[in-house]
C-alpha cells in the first residue's frame, strides 16, 4: 500500500498554509523547500515530469520581499508565496511544455495560460509541470515520454488521467493544493481514484478557460475548464476563489467559494435526483463494483440524513451519444500538424484515434458538434428539474498500470469509457460538478460520488462537499 499525505501544522492544508504565510509563521521560501525536498523524496510516484526548483525558488524570494515591504497586509495577493504545479499541457511562462508525447518536441512556453497567468496574479508560486496522458486524452496518466504517474494510495494502480500526476501529488502531500483541467473527467476521476475533492466549474465560471470563447473550432462546446484538486472543500473552495477572480486580500477578504463551505450548515432542504444511468451503457456494458455502489448508496443515505429531498430518477439519455461523443472527442487531434515520422512516435491509441479523425471531413465534424450541442441542451433540461444530480463517481477501483495502455486500441478505449461512465456528459452540458470520497474500502482504496449542479452552483457544491466529508 501507499503512503498518503500525513503532514501537521502549516503545511497540512493550503487554508493552515495561507495562515502561516500571512502570520509569518512559515516564509515562501521555507514553503517551497519543503515542497521540492517531499517532490525529491517521492520520485518513484512519477507525479511530476518537470521540476522547475530554481524558477519556484526565484519566485519564492520575490514573494518573501513582496510581504517584507508591504506596508498593508491586506494589499498583498491573497495566496501569495502558496506552491502548486500545473500540468503538462498548460503552458507556463519559461517552463517546458511536452502535452506528454514524444512526437512534438518539447518548447519552452513564452506565456501564460490565463488560468497560469491568473493564478500568479493570486501570488502562487510553480514548482514544475505533472504528468499527464498524451495530448489529456485518456484517463489514466501514462505516456511513452517519462514514467507513469502512480496513485499514492496504491502505487501499482493509476491516479486517473488527464489530471493524474497532479491529482498524486495533492494526495501524497507533494504538493498542498493543485489545479487541473477537466474535458471529460479530467479532473474528477483522478479525485475519485486519490481520495481527493475535485471540483470540475461550470463552462465560463473560471475566465480563462474562455478566452477564445465557448465552442471549438467545429461548433462544438468548449469540454475542457479548470479547477481545483484538494484534500478538503475548504482548500478547493480556496484555490477555486484564486481561480475566478485574483485579487488582493482587501478586495476578497474571503471568497465567495471559501464562504459557502465556512457556511456550509446553512444548505438544506435541496432536491437530489439520484441515478445510476449513463449514456455510454447503450454502446458499452456499464458494470458498478460492490464498492463503487455502496457509495453511491452511503451518498445518498447521508444527504437524506442531512435534511435534503433524495429520489431516484430515471433519466434516459440519447442511445446514439458514445457514438457522436467519440467522434467529438478525437476531433481536434485532426488540426495538429505532424510528420509521418513524428505520428509513428505517437502512442498506439493516440495514433488511431488521430487516424480516424483525419478520415472524416469537415461536415462530419460539424454534425457530430451539432450532436453534442443538442445533447447538451437536452440534459441540461432533463436535469434541471432538480437542485443536485447524484451519480456514483467510478465504476470501480482504479486500474493497474499498464491495464488499459497493454490493451489494443479500441480495447483499451472501451475499458475507459467503462470505468469511468458518468463523468463526460456533463462537459458536454457545461454544468459544474464535484467528486466527493465517501468510503475506503479494505485495500485502502477509496469509492466516491460525483454531485451535479445547476449553472453557477459551484460554491453550493462545495458546501454539499463539506456537509458529505465532515
Amino acid at each position: 500500500m501507499g503512503i498518503v499525505a500525513t503532514s501537521t501544522g502549516p503545511f497540512a492544508s493550503a487554508a493552515a498554509l495561507r495562515g502561516a504565510l500571512c502570520d509569518g509563521e512559515v516564509s515562501a521560501v521555507e514553503a517551497a523547500e519543503h515542497f521540492l525536498a517531499r517532490i525529491a523524496d517521492r520520485e518513484d510516484l512519477g507525479s511530476f515530469v518537470t521540476v522547475t526548483a530554481e524558477s519556484a525558488l526565484a519566485e519564492a524570494r520575490a514573494a518573501d520581499a513582496l510581504r517584507a515591504s508591504a506596508q498593508d497586509a491586506p494589499s498583498l495577493p491573497p495566496l501569495l508565496g502558496m506552491p502548486l504545479a500545473h500540468k503538462d499541457i498548460v503552458d507556463v511562462a519559461g517552463a517546458v511544455t511536452t502535452f506528454g508525447t514524444l512526437a512534438q518536441p518539447p518548447r519552452v512556453a513564452e506565456a501564460d495560460h490565463p488560468v497560469v497567468a491568473a493564478l500568479r496574479a493570486a501570488g502562487t508560486v510553480s514548482l514544475g509541470k505533472t504528468q499527464v496522458p498524451e495530448f489529456g486524452l485518456n484517463c489514466y496518466s501514462e505516456n511513452l515520454l517519462a514514467p507513469p504517474a502512480r496513485n499514492p494510495l496504491a502505487p501499482e494502480r493509476t491516479p486517473g488521467g488527464s489530471s493524474g500526476g497532479s491529482a498524486a501529488a495533492v494526495a501524497a502531500g507533494l504538493l498542498p493544493v493543485a489545479p487541473g483541467s477537466d474535458g471529460g473527467g479530467s479532473i474528477r476521476i483522478p479525485a475519485l481514484a486519490c481520495g481527493l475533492i475535485g471540483l470540475k466549474p461550470g463552462l465560463g465560471a473560471v475566465p480563462g478557460d474562455v478566452a477564445n470563447g465557448y465552442e471549438d473550432s467545429f461548433g462544438a462546446p468548449i469540454l475542457t475548464v479548470s479547477g481545483p484538486l484538494a484534500h478538503t472543500p475548504l482548500d478547493a473552495a480556496i484555490l477555486m476563489d484564486a481561480m475566478t477572480a485574483p485579487g488582493s486580500a482587501a478586495t476578497r477578504p474571503t471568497g465567495d467559494h471559501e464562504r459557502a463551505v465556512l457556511r456550509a450548515g446553512e444548505v438544506a432542504g435541496l432536491t437530489v435526483a439520484a441515478s445510476t444511468a449513463s449514456p455510454f451503457e447503450s454502446a458499452i456494458d456499464v458494470r458498478l463494483s460492490p464498492d463503487a455502489l455502496r457509495a453511491y448508496e452511503l451518498a445518498a443515505e447521508r444527504l437524506a440524513g442531512l435534511g435534503h429531498r433524495v429520489d431516484a430518477a430515471d433519466f434516459r439519455y440519447d442511445p446514439e451519444y458514445f457514438d457522436f461523443f467519440s467522434k467529438g472527442w478525437i476531433a481536434g487531434l485532426s488540426l495538429i500538424e505532424m510528420t509521418e515520422a513524428q505520428a509513428a512516435k505517437l502512442a498506439p491509441i493516440t495514433r488511431e484515434m488521430r487516424g480516424r479523425a483525419l478520415a472524416r471531413s469537415l461536415p462530419q465534424h460539424r454534425e457530430s458538434a451539432a450532436r453534442l450541442r443538442g445533447f447538451g441542451r437536452e440534459v441540461r433540461e432533463m436535469w434541471g428539474q432538480t437542485d443536485i444530480v447524484l451519480t456514483p463517481g467510478l465504476a470501480a477501483a482504479p486500474p493497474l498500470i499498464g491495464a488499459f495502455s497493454s490493451l489494443p486500441p479500441a480495447e483499451d478505449y472501451a475499458a475507459q469509457c467503462q470505468f469511468t461512465p458518468f463523468t463526460s456528459m456533463v462537459n458536454v452540458a457545461g454544468l459544474p460538478a464535484i467528486a466527493v470520497p465517501i468510503t475506503t474500502d479494505a485495500a485502502g482504496l477509496s469509492h466516491g460520488v460525483q454531485l451535479i449542479g445547476r449553472p453557477g452552483s459551484e460554491a453550493q457544491l462545495l458546501a454539499l462537499a463539506e456537509q458529505l466529508t465532515r
